[in-house]
């Protein structure tokens, strides 16, 4: 599936929050999100609207990754 154009980063952080995620600080314009687990989990998102396409594909290979599921069912969140 092709990663969608223009996804800020409060649409990915809800699709996050919706996969269990949780908002654990912000440092700038950078916000932290954990997810409890199991696995436990980290991810960084920069404040940015709209985030890059690397940016976005590095972040959501790491979470479908980290969670067991493949991109296509994080990508359907957004």
């Amino acid at each position: 599936m092709k990663l969608p154009r223009g996804v800020s980063a409060n649409r990915l952080i809800r699709a996050l929050t919706t996969l269990g995620y949780v908002t654990i600080r912000q440092q700038g314009s950078h916000i932290r999100l954990r997810h409890p687990g199991p696995p436990a989990h980290s991810v960084t998102v920069p404040n940015h609207d709209p985030l890059k396409t690397g940016t976005l594909h590095s972040i959501i290979a790491g979470v479908a990754n980290a969670m067991q599921v493949k991109v296509d069912s994080i990508l359907s969140l957004l």
